[in-house]
């Protein structure tokens, strides 16, 4: 597998992990070459709270960044937007998992999140684009009694280590500040 340049940033709730993602955009667009961002939001408006919530993270998005809303199929978004001047955010894997294994509908489609997860992990290494991924760790609380939480949970560990591997910087968020350092990639010494 090729290392890539992609990034995993990684915390609690309100630990400033969409806010860190936000610096990274402006530090990439402060290049003086010419370069864009797009946040691919995965959230879905389905309450006052949430709408309320999305808002204020497209307020506090620098200027210049494009949003596109993928709630789903993010393998082709990632792969339609991808180019070598263009630095992708996807604010949040959590919220993507949480849409395939939790949807409002109440249809879970396993064979598709199985289907779709497989063709992010395959396409990440070869995309154009430097990948900003922002998600929850959520393993260090108590265990949730019940066991489709549980399995959402475990299910996100799976999710996160998985694309660590495919990146090449890990930045832990706590309490407003990151903690970085490198991926060590299996097989790594």
């Amino acid at each position: 597998m090729a290392l890539s340049s992609h990034h995993l940033i990684v915390g609690g709730q309100r630990s400033g992990k969409s806010r860190q993602a936000e610096r990274l955009a402006r530090q990439w667009l402060s290049a003086p070459a010419p370069r864009r961002v797009t946040m691919v939001a995965t959230a879905i408006a389905g309450d006052d709270e949430m709408r309320a919530r999305i808002a204020r993270h497209q307020s506090d998005r620098p200027e210049g960044v494009h949003t596109v809303e993928c709630p789903l199929h993010l393998t082709k978004t990632l792969s339609e937007q991808a180019a070598p001047d263009h630095l992708l955010i996807v604010d949040c894997l959590t919220l993507w998992l949480t849409n395939w294994l939790m949807p409002m509908s109440g249809v879970v489609d396993r064979e598709g999140w199985l289907r779709e997860r497989g063709a992010l992990l395959a396409a990440l290494p070869g995309l154009a684009s430097q990948v900003v991924f922002v998600s929850n760790e959520v393993g260090w609380g108590v265990s949730p009694i019940s066991p489709d939480v549980r399995g959402f949970v475990d299910e996100l560990g799976w999710l996160n280590q998985a694309v660590a591997q495919r990146c090449e910087t890990l930045t832990l968020m706590v309490a407003g500040q990151p903690w970085s350092r490198p991926v060590q990639h299996e097989g790594a010494l």
